[in-house]
């Protein structure tokens, strides 16, 4: 058809299955965005620990523990970084309470990861969600007007995420945002920007193997935290 606009940016979009991982990683760069212009201004997070539920590949929870006193990482498929087991599975585990809950949740189950979060986060929860996740009124009903997030922050630049890796050279069409909760009870939501920044947070091998294993074990919790319940 004359004139229609084929790019991979304007078509790439995310439709997957009812029994999909939704294997999307996290660029490095986006985590660390949000915790240098909102996070650590605002907590004291490097006295604080965080758990990341949905870790995967380990590419959001190696920066969260660039930033953060302790990190925990899980997640219910074995990708080979963190404990395997099933965040949503209230019969398995006793989770013991976090300061933060922080992940990029499979997108037909964020809010399921919401309220499970709101059960074991005592500072803070923060998920990284396409934006049109706040346009449902379903939604609004269930969550957003119940509990107000303290702020969304909207990435300005784009957030390319490839299904099973990390790509520097990705484009997409669908945008970003980071939705945050914080205990203590907001009235209403500010509406924050991430501002450009990938260039300055953004490093070479954030894309390497060895970007995975340079993490202390002094940051990054074993996996016995979590044992099973009694």
């Amino acid at each position: 058809m004359a004139g229609q606009n084929t790019s991979h940016a304007v078509m790439a979009q995310r439709h997957e299955g009812k029994d999909s991982l939704d294997d999307f990683p996290t660029p490095p760069w986006a985590t660390r965005a949000l915790l240098e212009q909102h996070l650590l201004n605002d907590f004291d997070i490097g006295n604080q620990t965080c758990l990341e539920p949905a870790c995967g590949r380990g590419y959001m929870a190696t920066p969260l523990a660039e930033y953060f006193a302790k990190v925990t990482a899980h997640d219910v498929y074995p990708y080979g970084y963190g404990e395997v087991c099933d965040f949503l599975d209230k019969t398995e585990l006793f989770r013991p309470p976090v300061d933060w809950v922080i992940t990029n949740p499979p997108f037909r189950r964020a809010e399921d990861f919401f309220f499970e979060a709101s059960k074991t986060a005592r500072v803070g929860i923060a998920l990284l969600v396409r934006t049109v996740f706040i346009e449902s009124v379903g939604r609004y009903q269930r969550i957003f007007a119940q509990k107000p997030p303290a702020f969304v922050a909207q990435f300005c630049e784009r957030v390319a995420m490839v299904k099973g890796r990390v790509d520097p050279k990705a484009s997409t069409a669908t945008g970003y945002a980071w939705i945050v909760w914080t205990r203590e009870e907001a009235s209403s939501t500010e509406l924050r920007w991430i501002q450009p920044c990938r260039k300055r947070l953004e490093n070479p091998r954030d894309y390497t193997p060895e970007f995975l294993r340079q993490v202390s074990a002094e940051n990054l919790e074993e996996p016995d935290l979590f044992s099973a319940a009694g």
